[in-house]
């Protein structure tokens, strides 16, 4: 599906007062600069926000960073947030690729993935944000004893994450389900994005996992 762009997003996006300027110039100063101490979770590809929106509300001691690379549709997410004001709350208009960038080794508590674009055709596997690529960034940002939660309603995408996150060393998978919605265990505390609402009403069985992130030395890994 081709992405609507909005006219004026990226300018709307870098003026919100719910948008991280320059955020490389924050690396390593997150907590005393931003954060006002809380621990930082990041939710790359968060779309129109909702979800990201409802965590920082049930969780106030928590400090939430929205990531996209689209402005026209991260808009939707600020506009939220400014109609609705949190103090917990913030985004970052990123590809996944450079958020090293922005956050130091550790700086990051949890990393939620929820609903992202599937690319099906193999040879754009390198792209899925579960790819083994992708892993390698996401051991930079979380400490040892940290977590990755994906959720998906495209049980092809969850099975290659299983077997990429299965066959890196990093993480470890400490919790699955491909039916959330029917494991009480796993659903208890659920917060339904846009996508998982949709999906569920027509039907689909939502897929989760969750990733430790495991204490080995950088040679272990595949990067």
């Amino acid at each position: 599906m081709r992405l609507r762009n909005i006219p004026g997003a990226a300018e709307a996006v870098a003026s919100s007062i719910f948008t991280t300027d320059s955020p490389e110039a924050f690396r390593g100063k997150w907590l005393d600069s931003v954060t006002d101490g809380r621990p930082v979770h990041i939710e790359i590809g968060c779309g129109k926000g909702a979800f990201l929106h409802e965590m920082a509300r049930l969780h106030p001691d928590v400090f939430y960073i929205g990531c996209d690379r689209y402005a026209s549709v991260l808009i939707k997410a600020v506009r939220k947030a400014e109609d609705d004001p949190l103090p917990n709350i913030s985004f970052i208009c990123t590809d996944a690729e450079d958020l090293t960038d922005f956050f130091e080794p550790g700086e990051i508590e949890k990393i939620y993935l929820n609903f992202s674009d599937p690319w099906p055709k193999v040879r754009h596997a390198k792209r899925r944000l579960t790819s083994s690529q992708h892993l390698d960034i996401y051991r930079q940002l979380l400490l040892p004893g940290n977590f990755l939660e994906f959720k998906t309603d495209n049980t092809g995408l969850f099975d290659f994450s299983l077997e990429e996150i299965g066959e890196y060393p990093a993480f470890d998978v400490v919790a699955q389900t491909r039916d959330l919605h029917h494991d009480p265990s796993m659903n208890a505390g659920n917060v339904e994005t846009e996508y998982e609402a949709k999906f569920s009403a027509m039907g689909h069985p939502i897929c989760k996992l969750i990733a430790r992130r495991m204490d080995v030395p950088d040679e272990d890994t595949n990067t």
